[in-house]
């Protein structure tokens, strides 16, 4: 990669040699390695409007780059402006539904009549501003999925009844690929978690009949399997990659702390835990891959999306913690 600085202003070009082997290149790798970043920073200076590719502003990192884009980081950029960044968490639309990347600490619905600014309320928005003159009235959306408050990552709403049926079914036939990142306390470890969840386990919480002490018919609970796989660990935490083969409510979240190993920066499913409780400002829960049939074409698609900021530096902080 070849580079050049100018006042405020820096330079790259990507060579061969960036390119991986398997699959595309990301732009906010891209920006990492050409300026030696930490991840965090290179996403943050992405979605703050500092890069630039071939000339245009992008602050969507996930966008592929390729052999020979020109890459400019300009410090002195304005960042832009917040409906143009809400556009940006549109990772894929069309005339049956749209996926998007949400944002920690925004409801998918609202919960009751107070909740206000949702992430259906501004994914409308998002439609409305991005097809504007095209479209007549309030955009219209099917909700068959949902992602807690405090958790980030892909979400597919609807926009027609075909897409709704169809993804409904989908989701019931647990067809749809969902994998989440997760930090957990502990040395967690690869397994398969198959439980039935009911929701009051004996202490009004979710959990797994098969870890109650009195005897609970399975057939009052809803089969729950997590497939989970160790993406990196250290001294007092695992990265966690879970993959949903049922979606039940909370399911990760109950599943990892019944193993001993709750998510970091939970405050309900951490009642049984033992041992030093780690500071987050969220629960560290990232839906990090969505994969659907497409309701119109039955062609396979897939997404993928880097955890957020604070997820990262949350890591990273976890990572230079002694046991």
């Amino acid at each position: 990669m070849s580079g050049s600085h100018r006042g405020n202003t820096k330079k790259h070009v990507i060579g061969a040699d960036s390119m991986p082997e398997n699959g595309p290149l990301k732009l906010d790798a891209a920006v990492r390695a050409a300026f030696d970043l930490p991840w965090s920073k290179a996403r943050d200076l992405v979605t703050s409007g500092k890069i630039r590719v071939n000339g245009a502003v992008v602050t969507d990192g996930t966008r592929n780059v390729r052999e020979g884009t020109e890459i400019d980081l300009d410090m002195a950029a304005p960042r832009p402006n917040r409906s143009k960044l809400e556009r940006d968490r549109i990772v894929y639309i069309d005339p049956h539904l749209v996926v998007v990347s949400k944002p920690p600490g925004v409801s998918t619905v609202a919960y009751d009549e107070s909740e206000t600014d949702t992430l259906d309320d501004r994914v409308r928005r998002m439609i409305e501003a991005k097809e504007k003159g095209s479209r007549k009235g309030r955009a219209s959306l099917g909700v068959v999925h949902r992602l807690d408050k405090e958790t980030s990552g892909l979400l597919v709403f609807t926009r027609t009844w075909l897409a709704k049926q169809s993804l409904t079914q989908q989701f019931r036939a647990h067809t749809v690929h969902r994998r989440y990142l997760a930090i957990a306390h502990g040395q967690a470890k690869a397994q398969t978690i198959r439980s039935h969840l009911v929701q009051d386990r004996g202490d009004g919480l979710r959990g797994s009949i098969e870890l109650q002490k009195r005897p609970v018919p399975k057939s009052q609970g809803q089969l729950a399997v997590t497939h989970v796989e160790i993406v990196d660990r250290c001294d007092v935490a695992t990265l966690v990659g879970c993959r949903l083969e049922t979606g039940r409510t909370h399911q990760i979240r109950v599943h990892l702390s019944e193993a001993g190993n709750p998510v970091v920066g939970e405050r309900v499913y951490i009642r049984r835990f033992e041992g030093d409780i780690l500071s987050a400002p969220r629960v560290m829960l990232h839906a990090a891959e969505l994969g659907i049939m497409h309701p119109a074409t039955n062609r396979e698609m897939r997404w993928n999306e880097p955890a957020p900021k604070d997820f990262e530096e949350a890591w990273e902080r976890i990572r230079n913690t002694k046991a």
